[in-house]
């Protein structure tokens, strides 16, 4: 395959009104099936006959995948067309979701989620089509919408699973998945313009392409499995060892290749660094804090004198606050971008994000202090989500756009990795004597973790300097930024 050096869809060029919604749906779809499996890993483990331990393999090669998957498919839209790859990347979402409805085998469940990975190339694509067919005026929106959309499908799909395991089987959460896949498939498919690439001329990277899934492999299963096959075990301990030396090598590679997968240098600029360490610390505490608070409301009153005794459902809606808080940072951020620049909107979702996990820290005794404390979190997440494509778009010319996002969305993947592990570390290290309940002091340190965490990610973002001048020395020259982040020629 050839890439496509069609010059990029002009400004001036007729946009389809089908475009925004359709990404944002693709975006929710992929997220909600991401998450929607969590509630129901013990019925799972018990509907297919493995151990609890076991079926967890299920979130690891979700997140396996789609950490790999998510730059290939960002830079093969670069290259290819942004529009094809979405398409790809719904079909392997659809694909996986069907396999899953069709089995009960353990093995074939895996695969399925291996396949439903591919969904994370939505978020790369769709902020590059997004920058790259929509009028300048309404980029800024677009990308909020894009960006809130993850957080909102994530708290979404807790609670539909809530509402499904309620009336049917676990069957019930893969056909939901199936459902919205295929139509944000259709929808995509015929409201979305073609998409004629970005004019730049590139080669596929393969040794870049092995190197990166070897490190990201070997850094994630280590996370992932931390807990459960010990932290000082050799197992892990060679798995991080083979991260940095595979990661190492990669680095040389993208150096040294003409046409790297992802350059070193772009991920290296002060803005798209300090984006990247954001982005990994708000990951860290966006899917810390939904384990914590759902383990924390479904944590029975009468035995550990704390929590709510709350059902799936009942955990679901809990959480649902923060869907809302995300919605309606979209369109603030999108304000803020224009107006100041996506410091302020990433400085402040961090700054707003670590007030919510530090007020869980001291106050939790009412189901109404953990509604209240989500719609906060979500509003700084969503925040935070808004301005980092803003950022990343600021700092890299247009052919990057995929791959920068891309990259970013895998920092988010790390971190929300990393954010499991030692939270599920944290609370499994004190627990009631006699039983396997963390202990109150547990989750409220938890909490302090998040909130100190998600403080870090907001101090940090002030250090953000939007470039005036070339994004990358071999692109031509930039005279000017647009108030959505946009560098234009």
């Amino acid at each position: 395959m050839k890439p496509n050096h069609d010059a990029a869809t002009p400004p001036e060029a007729p946009r389809s009104a089908q475009t925004l919604p359709a990404l944002v749906l693709s975006m929710l779809a992929f997220s909600m099936v991401q998450t929607a499996v969590v509630p129901i890993l013990p019925a799972l483990a018990t509907a297919v006959h493995v151990s609890g331990g076991t079926i967890a393999w299920l979130m690891t090669a979700n997140l396996l995948a789609a950490a790999v998957l998510t730059p290939l498919l960002g830079r093969f839209g670069d290259l290819y067309g942004r529009k094809p790859m979405l398409l790809v990347s719904l079909g392997g979402l659809a694909l996986g979701s069907a396999l899953a409805v069709s089995t009960e085998s353990f093995t074939w469940l895996v695969v399925a989620r291996v396949l439903q990975g591919a969904g994370g190339g939505v978020l790369p694509l769709a902020i590059a089509l997004v920058r790259n067919q929509l009028p300048p005026q309404r980029v800024p929106g677009g990308i909020g919408a894009v960006s809130a959309a993850m957080g909102i499908g994530s708290a979404l799909g807790l609670v539909v699973t809530g509402v499904l395991m309620e009336q049917w089987s676990y069957k019930s959460v893969f056909w939901a998945g199936l459902l919205v896949s295929v139509v944000a498939l259709v929808w995509s498919v015929a409201g979305i313009p073609r998409d004629r690439g970005t004019g730049h001329a590139g080669k596929v990277d393969p040794l870049g392409a092995v190197t990166l899934t070897g490190w990201l492999c070997a850094l994630l299963l280590a996370v992932s499995q931390g807990n459960a096959w010990g932290w000082g075990s050799g197992r892990i301990v060679g798995l991080f060892a083979a991260a940095a030396v595979i990661a190492a090598v990669w680095a040389v590679v993208e150096l040294k290749v003409p046409d790297p997968l992802v350059s070193i240098r772009m991920l290296m600029s002060p803005v798209v660094a300090i984006t990247n360490v954001a982005g990994a610390v708000i990951g860290f505490g966006m899917y810390g804090c939904f384990m914590v608070i759902s383990n924390f409301a479904q944590t029975p009153e009468k035995i550990a004198h704390y929590g709510f005794s709350a059902d799936v459902l009942h955990a679901g809606v809990m959480l649902l606050p923060s869907a809302i808080g995300s919605m309606t940072a979209a369109p603030v951020g999108a304000k803020l971008i224009a107006a100041r620049g996506p410091r302020v909107p990433l400085s402040l979702g961090g700054l707003l994000a670590a007030v919510a996990m530090g007020f869980l820290a001291v106050v939790n005794g009412h189901p109404v202090d953990l509604y209240l404390a989500a719609a906060v979190f979500g509003f700084g997440v969503g925040l935070a989500y808004t301005a980092m494509p803003a950022a990343i778009n600021s700092a890299v010319p247009l052919q990057q756009s995929g791959i920068a996002n891309g990259m970013n969305a895998v920092f988010r993947t790390v971190g929300g990795a990393v954010g499991t592990a030692v939270l599920g570390s944290t609370l499994a290290g004190d627990t009631i004597e006699g039983l396997p309940l963390p202990t109150l002091h547990a989750y409220r340190e938890a909490f302090w973790i998040t909130a100190i965490g998600c403080l870090a990610a907001a101090v940090a973002s002030l250090a953000i300097r939007i470039p005036r001048g070339p994004a990358d020395p071999a692109q031509p020259a930039v005279r000017r930024s647009d108030p959505a982040g946009e560098t234009v020629a």
